[in-house]
C-alpha cells in the first residue's frame, strides 16, 4: 500500500513539474507572443466585441512583458547630469509583523492543503485497513446472506474496475490525436498537451475545457492570425464531438449500470461534498451505491433512483400509459417493440398482461366505471395505430413462429417451431365475454388473425347477450372466439357456448381465459372445453390463434340432462304406444 501511494504521489508530482516548467517557459515567452497577442486584442477592439475587457486586457498583457523585460540596472559609464531636485510625496506604512507577513502568504493555502491532506491519510489507512473494512460492511450490511453480499463486492469492484480501464482507454484514444494534431498545426509543446488532455479528461465535464484553454492560449500568441486559433479549437470540439458520442458509446455500453441523469446528478452532489476530487469520484462512487441497492434489499430505492435498468415492466408500463389516456406514447412503446417481436409475441407478452392488470383494478374496485371505458378505449385505439405495422407483418413472406410437440427425433425434449396456421377461406368472429376490457382483448386477437388472413367480425359484450346472438348474422362464421379477461367466468361462459351452439349447430366456438402465461397444460384446458362443451379453451394468444384457424369439426351440442331426460321418457312412451297398438 505505501509502495502504491508512494508511486502514485511520484507520477503526480511529476506530471506537476513538467507542467509548471512549461507554463513557466511560457511566461517567459510572452514578450515574444506580446505583438501577436496586442494585434488580436486591438482587432477585436476595432470591431467593438469586449468593449472594456478587451482594453483592460490589453494592458494587463503590455504591463506582464514590461515587467519581464525589465532588469537589473548597470552600472552608468559616467555620471548623468543632475536632475532639478523635485519634492517627493511621503507616506508612513506601518510595518506588518512577521506573523502577520506569514498568515497573509499561508493563509488562504491552508484550507486546500489540509482538505488534500486530510484525504490522503484517510486513502492511506482505508487502504491499509481494507480487510477489516470489508469484514465489517459484510457484517453491517449482509451477514445473514453471505453469498448476496459477496455477489454484490465483486459486482461493484467488477463495474467500477472496467469503468476505470475503458476510461483510460478513451483518454488514450482521446489525447493520442490531440498530440498528434497539435504537433502538426505547429503549437509548442504538443506532447505536453497531449498528456495534460489525458489527464483532465479523468475530470468529469470541466476537464476537457481546462485541457483545451493552455493550447487554445498559445495558438493566440504563436500566430499573427486567428487561423491556427480556430484550427486548435476545431480540433478539440472534433475529437470531443466523437469521443463522446461514438468511442465511448462503443466501449462503456450499460457497464457502469447508471443512467445518463444519474451521472450529473452524481457529480453535482460529490463536487458539493468534496470539491474537485469529488467531482472525479463521483461516478465509481454513484457505482458502488447502486450496485448496493442492486443486491441489498434495504437499499433498493437506490437502484430504483440511479440504476439504467426500466424500472417497470413493459406490460406495467404500457398499462400506465392506457390509463393515463396516452394511447400515442403506448403506440411508441409498442413499435419498439415490435421492430424485434411479432405481433402475436407482443398481444400475449406486452398488451394482454396490461389489459389484466387493469381487470385487476376492476375486481378490487380501484377502478371505476369511466376510467375502465378509458382504458379500452385507449386500448382499441391502440390496436387501430398497429394496423400499419400489422399489414407490414401480413406482408411477410415468413410468419411468427410457434412451439409446436415435442419431436420425436435426435432430441425427444426438444421442441421444434412452425409457423402459425394461414386462415385463408376462414370466417372468424371475435368477442368480448363480460366487459369493455374483454372487447379490446377480442380486437387484438382479431388483428392477429387478420395478419394471418383469416376473415374477421368483432362483436362487443353486448352482443353475447340472448337477444344480441339473435342479431347475428352467423352463416357465413365459421368460428367464434370468445375471450375473458376474469377467470371466474367460467359458467357465464358455459351458457354463452350453449347460446351459440343453438344458434348455429355447425358452429366451432372456442373460449379464451385470457392469462399472463400460458400456465395450464393442454390436458387441463381439454377437460374445461369438454366441461363447457366449446370446441376448444385458450389462455393465451398464439393457443387462441390455433384453435380459432384449427380444421377440426365442430362439438355437437350436449343436451341438458334434464331435456334429455324428458326427451327418453317421450321416446318410450312413444315405444310403448306403438307396441299396445
Amino acid at each position: 500500500v505505501i509502495a502504491s501511494v508512494l508511486g502514485a504521489f511520484a507520477a503526480l508530482g511529476l506530471f506537476s513539474f513538467i507542467v509548471a516548467t512549461q507554463v513557466s517557459e511560457l511566461a517567459q515567452n510572452i514578450p515574444v507572443y506580446q505583438t501577436n497577442i496586442l494585434t488580436k486584442i486591438r482587432s477585436l477592439k476595432e470591431t467593438g466585441v469586449g468593449g472594456g475587457i478587451l482594453a483592460r486586457l490589453s494592458k494587463v498583457v503590455e504591463r506582464v512583458g514590461q515587467e519581464i523585460d525589465r532588469q537589473d540596472p548597470s552600472l552608468p559609464a559616467a555620471a548623468p547630469e543632475k536632475a532639478p531636485r523635485e519634492p517627493v510625496p511621503v507616506e508612513i506604512v506601518a510595518h506588518e509583523r512577521p506573523l502577520q507577513v506569514l498568515q497573509n502568504v499561508v493563509g488562504p493555502l491552508i484550507s486546500p492543503l489540509g482538505s488534500a491532506g486530510l484525504i490522503i491519510v484517510v486513502v492511506i489507512f482505508m487502504l491499509l485497513e481494507r480487510e477489516d473494512l470489508r469484514d465489517r460492511f459484510i457484517r453491517l450490511v449482509g451477514y445473514g446472506d453471505l453469498h448476496r453480499t459477496t455477489e454484490a463486492l465483486q459486482d461493484a469492484a467488477k463495474r467500477v474496475g472496467r469503468y476505470l480501464l475503458m476510461q483510460l482507454v478513451v483518454n488514450i484514444v482521446y489525447a493520442i490525436p490531440i498530440a498528434i494534431g497539435l504537433w502538426a498545426l505547429g503549437i509548442p509543446n504538443a506532447l505536453l498537451w497531449g498528456l495534460l488532455a489525458l489527464a483532465l479528461r479523468f475530470v468529469p465535464y470541466i476537464g476537457p475545457i481546462i485541457g483545451m484553454l493552455l493550447p487554445l492560449f498559445l495558438a493566440l500568441a504563436v500566430a499573427p492570425g486567428w487561423s491556427l486559433v480556430l484550427w486548435t479549437a476545431a480540433l478539440f470540439v472534433v475529437m470531443e464531438l466523437i469521443t463522446g458520442n461514438v468511442i465511448e458509446p462503443w466501449l462503456y455500453g450499460s457497464r457502469t449500470g447508471l443512467s445518463p441523469l444519474a451521472i450529473i446528478v452524481a457529480a453535482i452532489f460529490w463536487t458539493w461534498l468534496w470539491g474537485p476530487l469529488g467531482l472525479i469520484l463521483s461516478t465509481p462512487l454513484t457505482v458502488c451505491l447502486v450496485v448496493l441497492g442492486r443486491h441489498v434489499p434495504q437499499f433498493e430505492f437506490l437502484d430504483v433512483l440511479f440504476g439504467n435498468e426500466p424500472v417497470l415492466e413493459p406490460h406495467a408500463r404500457l398499462y400506465q400509459r392506457l390509463l393515463a389516456g396516452d394511447p400515442e406514447e403506448a403506440t411508441d412503446h409498442a413499435e419498439e417493440m415490435l421492430e424485434e417481436k411479432y405481433l402475436v409475441e407482443f398481444y400475449d407478452k406486452v398488451a394482454i398482461p396490461a389489459l389484466l392488470l387493469g381487470e385487476q383494478d376492476r375486481v378490487r374496485g380501484v377502478m371505476g366505471d369511466l376510467q375502465r371505458r378509458q382504458v379500452a378505449a385507449s386500448a382499441l385505439m391502440l390496436v387501430a395505430n398497429l394496423d400499419d405495422s400489422a399489414q407490414e407483418e401480413a406482408g411477410e413472406e415468413e410468419g411468427p413462429p410457434v412451439a409446436a410437440e415435442a419431436s420425436d427425433d435426435d432430441d425427444p425434449g426438444g421442441e421444434d417451431e412452425t409457423e402459425l396456421p394461414d386462415g385463408t377461406d376462414m370466417s372468424v368472429l371475435c368477442a368480448g365475454g363480460r366487459g369493455e376490457l374483454d372487447d379490446a382483448a377480442a380486437a387484438m386477437l382479431a388483428q392477429v388473425l387478420e395478419v394471418q388472413g383469416a376473415t374477421v367480425s368483432k362483436a362487443s359484450f353486448a352482443d353475447m347477450e340472448p337477444a344480441g346472438i339473435r342479431r347475428l348474422e352467423l352463416e357465413t362464421v365459421d368460428t367464434v372466439v370468445v375471450g375473458f379477461l376474469n377467470r371466474d367466468s367460467i359458467k357465464h361462459a358455459r351458457f354463452l357456448v350453449r347460446r351459440l351452439k343453438r344458434a348455429k349447430a355447425a358452429l366451432r366456438v372456442g373460449i379464451v381465459f385470457w392469462s399472463e402465461a400460458d400456465s395450464e397444460d393442454k390436458e387441463t384446458a381439454g377437460k374445461l372445453a369438454r366441461d363447457m362443451n366449446a370446441d376448444f379453451v385458450a389462455h393465451g394468444m398464439v393457443d387462441a390463434v390455433l384453435g380459432a384457424l384449427s380444421n377440426e369439426p365442430p362439438v355437437a351440442l350436449k343436451l341438458v340432462a334434464k331435456r334429455r331426460m324428458r326427451r327418453q321418457r317421450a321416446a318410450s312412451k312413444k315405444v310403448t304406444a306403438a307396441a299396445a297398438g
